[in-house]
């Protein structure tokens, strides 16, 4: 979906070809794959803060062209060039914490004018499994105080409401870090999703009204999954469970008319309506007995 919203952007006259994409590649390098192949960005940047695994970073990188940098993201963010407009993933695999948030602001303070900043947290509930709301209140009072409102309570921490938490502390440290360039930040991403765990993917471009005009008039407020205001509900990613021959057959059927349910199996029909908004975007797995 990522991909899909900026080969929309790059027929509105954002070349994101030309775009130096800096994420956090690990060893599997997934999205450095996906960004090269798919929109051609060939000047990648990976940073890994684990010292003891440069050797397998530098023998998985999938292209030679890929630089690698071992450190902490955040001493690198400063060191982006001027000179360059950047995709910058922060793809956290943990619970939003104060580190993450120096890095966002950071990264909202430094980027240029047109760069793409996306922001990946786990929005599960801090802590234990015996804690509740008190205690995960008084977590994020001390990872994201300067971030959250001073009139809140326990009840604002309960569980189905963390989603929300979230959303906002991160949005408030990149309006922390963008306050006083003269640019804002022109939201276009808002993703909820599970991942073994339960996922945020939020983001957009640092830009000014100019920006959001020829956003405006590029479609992307069109797509079903694009959130151009943060205050709306994100989009919740459902992949529903079907075995391959499944997916094969509806693939046959896309896009399928409203209320359409196939005859040949049983299939709930959420799983159908589900599939009908993604089928475009999965990937297709399979297990190989070697």
């Amino acid at each position: 979906m990522l991909v899909d919203a900026l080969h929309m952007l790059s027929h509105a006259g954002f070349r994101i070809c030309d775009y130096q994409y800096t994420g956090l590649g690990s060893i599997a390098f997934v999205d450095f794959i996906l960004f090269h192949k798919l929109l051609g960005i060939a000047k990648m940047l990976s940073v890994e803060h684990d010292r003891a695994i440069r050797r397998r970073i530098e023998f998985n990188k999938p292209f030679d062209f890929i630089e690698v940098e071992i450190g902490e993201i955040g001493n690198v963010i400063p060191s982006l060039s001027d000179d360059e407009k950047h995709v910058l993933w922060l793809d956290y695999d943990d619970i939003v914490s104060e580190d993450h948030l120096e890095d966002i602001k950071l990264a909202a303070t430094y980027l240029t004018r047109g760069s793409l900043l996306i922001v990946t947290i786990d929005i599960e509930p801090p802590g234990g499994e015996d804690d509740g709301p008190a205690e995960w209140r008084e977590y994020f009072e001390d990872q994201a105080g300067v971030y959250l409102p001073q009139d809140l309570n326990d009840s604002d921490f309960l569980e189905h409401r963390l989603t929300r938490v979230n959303i906002d502390i991160v949005g408030r440290a990149i309006k922390a870090g963008i306050k006083g360039r003269g640019l804002r930040m022109i939201p276009l991403f808002n993703f909820v999703y599970a991942d073994g765990h339960r996922m945020l993917t939020m983001g957009g471009m640092i830009g000014t009204d100019v920006d959001r005009r020829r956003i405006a008039g590029s479609g992307v407020k069109d797509l079903f999954y694009a959130r151009l205001d943060w205050r709306s509900e994100p989009y919740e990613i459902r992949v529903p469970v079907l075995t391959l021959k499944e997916r094969s057959f509806l693939d046959s059927k896309m896009p399928c008319r409203q209320g359409y349910r196939p005859k040949k199996f049983e299939l709930p029909p959420e799983y159908v309506e589900a599939y009908k908004e993604i089928y475009r975007f999965m990937p297709i797995y399979a297990e190989l007995l070697l």
